[in-house]
């Protein structure tokens, strides 16, 4: 099974949810070679809500997981902002994602985020895997939190973006910080756009269909992380497709019609 663990359904987070373009996504994913993706749309996105009952309402549930019908598997999840600077990722089940983004709401907007103490004794007793965004991304204080803190992850993402931009220090770094806290790095893609899918995946042995079964398979390593040839041209054109998207939206454009309309 070939998984991306950081995947997006909307273009940008302050853009509204389109139905056609999440459609378009997902049926792309499924396109670019990988059999699941795990869906970790920002927490502060708007129409957070309305994105992930489209998402369960065109899929058919299997174990956690919701399969499209083009028979791509996705996991639930969401992105988290926290207030020592950085991202996390939470995986669950959709009932857990969707109340644990219920008690995010307050703490939404700069200047509110938790700090991850706070965070992760909100999720501490949850079933959910949780992990490290892109931690060596300008901005993120990952890599300076407390040992105590850095053990709250149960994975480090190893980020497309990041490995399109800097793959040699981007890997030498996550690796090395994963390997000292004896925890998995797995690969996302970080994608916002069908372009980038398919730039970094994990090749696990067996179909998975639960969050405890794929957890498992995370910390006993039972996978590989795969990187594209061609990851530095996919990130870069799926970068500037996504600004002449957005252009078109700011100028009162529909972007979705615009790049989908026959």
């Amino acid at each position: 099974m070939k998984i991306d663990f950081h995947t997006h359904g909307k273009l940008a987070k302050k853009l509204p949810f389109s139905e056609v373009y999440t459609q378009w996504l997902l049926q792309a994913a499924k396109k670019s070679g990988l059999d699941a993706i795990c869906l970790t749309e920002h927490f502060n996105t708007l129409e957070f809500d309305v994105l992930y009952e489209y998402v369960t309402k065109y899929c058919h549930c299997e174990g956690d997981s919701y399969v499209t019908p083009e028979n791509l598997r996705i996991f639930l999840g969401l992105e988290v902002d926290i207030q020592e600077g950085g991202h996390t990722l939470i995986l669950g089940n959709k009932e857990t994602v969707l109340r644990l983004h219920k008690q995010l709401v307050p703490y939404q907007v700069k200047g509110g985020f938790l700090p991850i103490d706070t965070l992760y004794t909100m999720i501490k007793d949850e079933a959910v895997i949780f992990g490290a965004a892109h931690p060596y991304r300008p901005g993120s204080n990952i890599p300076q939190l407390s040992e105590q803190q850095l053990m709250y992850f149960d994975f480090f993402d190893l980020n497309g973006k990041d490995l399109a931009k800097n793959s040699g220090d981007t890997q030498k770094d996550v690796y090395a910080l994963a390997k000292r806290l004896n925890k998995p790095c797995v690969g996302g893609s970080d994608t916002h756009q069908a372009t980038q899918y398919g730039v970094v995946w994990n090749r696990f042995s067996r179909e998975i269909t639960t969050i405890n079964e794929l957890y498992q398979e995370m910390k006993a390593m039972q996978y590989i992380i795969e990187i594209a040839p061609t990851i530095e041209m996919q990130v870069e054109n799926a970068s500037a497709q996504k600004k002449l998207l957005k252009y078109i939206h700011e100028l009162g454009g529909a972007y979705d019609t615009a790049l989908l309309s026959e």
